[in-house]
């Protein structure tokens, strides 16, 4: 098999479209179509299905997907070997989310700029679904996740911590310095970012098993905590996010818990064999996220 006629099957298996491998392969169309044609040629197989214009892979397919990534990632391991230094280098692309970009990625990002200068981090801010297919898709390398589940189907996960969440409101909120249910809550007007982000998913189902609900949604978290310390109503967000707004008063944590727990985790696509870089960035997120969950550096 030819190591070029695996990335053009890799690239359309992953993106289910000739055209658009060709486009990010940079290739003719009709080069991708006699690229595939020939690879089932030599196997003696089909690896897809056409069906019309859109396409699927075979069994057979199926199951040359994960020997094809295997090969090209050890082989773009071995050139990286073999051409430099031995020093990490390379792209990694990440995906990530606000709260965590803003709150805890500031000193990982740091170390690697400082001790790996030849890894270039390109970061992408998607949430949930959108990053977990991206991770399967091969588009992202590695990607932050907050969530309840730990198990991923086709992903692998490194637990880095248990994620706080606060509900907070202005000063002199009614619902300040005093125990808040589910009922309370039901009655307040509720910020919140975009559907889909986990905690305000969560969150939205525990309050319509007591009444519907609708969030007045802000897009960010900024703008959310913003929205609150105006008085606007009250929002569940992750305790890291508000803790400077907390210390400062521009905020209060009204004495509600939630009942379910988030875990911030870094994930990848399972039997994916990670570079050197990609491994280097799990390690120091573990060591930082262990780090900061000290009493002491949460002071």
């Amino acid at each position: 098999m030819e190591l070029r006629l695996l990335v053009t099957f890799e690239k359309v298996a992953t993106v289910l479209s000739f055209t658009q491998a060709a486009a990010e392969l940079r290739y003719a169309q009709s080069s991708v179509t006699g690229q595939v044609r020939a690879l089932e040629s030599s196997l003696g197989v089909e690896l897809f299905d056409r069906l019309g214009s859109r396409i699927r892979l075979t069994d057979a397919g199926e199951r040359l997907l994960p020997y094809a990534r295997q090969i090209l990632e050890l082989t773009e391991e071995a050139r990286s070997a073999v051409a430099g230094s031995g020093e990490p280098s390379g792209v990694l692309t990440v995906g990530t989310m606000e709260s965590l970009t803003n709150h805890r990625l500031p000193p990982l990002l740091e170390y690697f700029h400082h001790r790996y200068p030849k890894v270039r981090l390109s970061l992408r801010t998607t949430i949930g679904d959108e990053t977990r297919q991206a991770l399967r898709q091969g588009t992202y390398d590695l990607g932050f996740l907050m969530e309840r589940e730990t198990e991923h189907p086709g992903l692998e996960t490194a637990v880095l911590a248990v994620e706080p969440l606060a509900l907070v409101a202005a000063p002199g909120h009614p619902l300040a310095g005093r125990p808040v249910g589910l009922g309370d809550l039901a009655a307040q007007p509720l910020l919140a970012t975009e559907p889909g982000c986990a905690y305000r998913d969560l969150f939205e189902r525990e309050l319509t098993s007591v009444a519907p609900v609708s969030f007045m949604e802000f897009g960010t978290i900024e703008a959310t905590k913003r929205a609150a310390a105006a008085g606007l109503g009250v929002s569940l967000l992750p305790a890291i996010t508000v803790a400077a707004e907390l210390a400062e008063g521009v905020l209060v944590r009204l004495d509600w818990e939630p009942p379910f727990t988030l875990r911030t985790q870094l994930a990848w696509r399972s039997g994916k064999r990670l570079p050197a870089h990609a491994r280097l960035f799990l390690e120091q997120a573990r060591r930082l996220a262990a780090e900061q969950d000290r009493p002491s550096s949460r002071g």
